[in-house]
């Protein structure tokens, strides 16, 4: 009998993680978005409310991204550079190879005034960006949507102008 309800407890539990992960992947839907639409207090609300269901969600398969680094880009996106700081922080060290949080957060510092630390931040997140449009062009026989992410070699060519 123990045994049942134990199973039936697990079952339980199981159940609302899966609830928290589908809540959290809606709101950053959601986000993403507004972001698109130029709607940034929207996606700040998405975000926040992904964040207080799962801030350990992470968005996606190849570009994988943490719901802190979409609420920090869009904190700063807002104007609110020290919690924008402080939540990409949380982020990268959920996920150090989180290359857009990592431009976001030298982006945050350089708008408070930390200079040298931003432009090492918004220099090694531009060249993980540029590493991995390579890697996913490059990649295009294992990734049938490759072949849409920087066709021409646009974004590429614009991060190694400005690093």
């Amino acid at each position: 009998m123990r045994l049942i309800y134990f199973t039936a407890w697990l079952l339980v539990i199981v159940s609302l993680s899966a609830c928290a992960s589908f809540q959290s992947a809606g709101a950053i839907a959601q986000g993403r978005q507004a972001l698109f639409e130029g709607n940034n207090q929207a996606a700040l609300g998405y975000f926040q409310a992904a964040a207080q269901v799962d801030p350990n969600y992470i968005y996606g398969t190849d570009l994988q991204e943490g719901t802190l680094s979409f609420l920090g880009r869009a904190q700063y996106l807002n104007g609110d550079y020290a919690r924008a700081r402080s939540t990409l922080e949380k982020a990268l060290a959920q996920h150090k190879d989180d290359n857009v949080a990592r431009l976001y957060l030298g982006l945050t510092l350089a708008r408070q005034g930390e200079t040298q630390k931003s432009l090492q931040d918004i220099d090694a997140g531009m060249e993980g960006i540029h590493d991995f449009l390579d890697y996913i062009t490059d990649s295009s026989s294992r990734f049938s949507f490759a072949k849409d992410w920087d066709p021409g070699r646009d974004i590429r060519s614009a991060i190694e102008r400005d690093r």
